[in-house]
């Protein structure tokens, strides 16, 4: 089960200092790709983002970064910013704390990034305490839903549409299993929103550039 819109409460609760989302009074949407980069989806992604002019930050798995080295180069390039979603998508709440660590310095030695992205939101507190020391915690403040395959991809865009306001960052997934609905929702939820006068930003490394 998942939420498409956290709610203010959990995040106040759960990490609050972590980012969930930007607090500003301009029409700014911070969009975010979990799990790539892979070939079959993340070149459609780049295309699709740069018709609009956005930029998003990319949160990679170790392991799809090292066998896509063009493509990672590829995202930076284009000036998006990149950020460690853990080498192997690890659950924070079914490993060790050394391990995990471990684990996500793999994916770093990778993208040297200060970004980081729980997969699943899942961290525990002790990961946390060390992952604090390095890294910018980032979440999220609408969950697409373009993984879950017994949603419509109409029902993946109204979660988004309905869901997303000035300073929302917005969970999509450049993997096989979201393509489906990714392919009908990001070129709606794009245009949409660009229509309405939004601009599109990544999340920048240092957060206190963040407007």
């Amino acid at each position: 089960m998942y939420l498409a819109k956290t709610p203010t409460l959990f995040y106040k609760i759960y990490n609050p200092k972590d980012l969930w989302r930007v607090e500003t009074t301009e029409d700014v949407i911070y969009i975010t790709f979990d799990d790539g980069p892979i070939p079959e989806v993340t070149p459609w992604v780049l295309e699709m983002l740069d018709t609009f002019e956005a930029k998003a930050t990319f949160f990679c798995v170790g392991e799809n970064a090292k066998r896509n080295p063009d493509l990672l180069a590829e995202i930076v390039r284009r000036k998006h910013t990149i950020g460690n979603h853990t080498y192997n998508h690890l659950n924070g709440w079914k490993s060790e704390p050394e391990d995990y660590f471990e684990n996500v310095g793999k994916c770093d030695d990778l993208l040297n990034s200060t970004l980081f992205r729980p997969p699943y939101g899942k961290v525990s507190p002790a990961q946390h305490k060390l992952l604090e020391k390095q890294f910018n915690l980032i979440y999220w403040t609408v969950l697409s839903g373009d993984f879950d395959q017994s949603i419509t991809p109409e029902k993946c865009l109204e979660n988004v549409i309905s869901s997303v306001e000035k300073g929302s960052i917005v969970v999509f997934h450049d993997s096989i299993k979201a393509w489906k609905n990714l392919f009908f929702t990001l070129p709606a939820f794009l245009d949409h929103f660009h229509k309405k006068g939004f601009r599109f930003k990544s999340i920048p490394y240092n957060l206190t550039e963040l407007t």
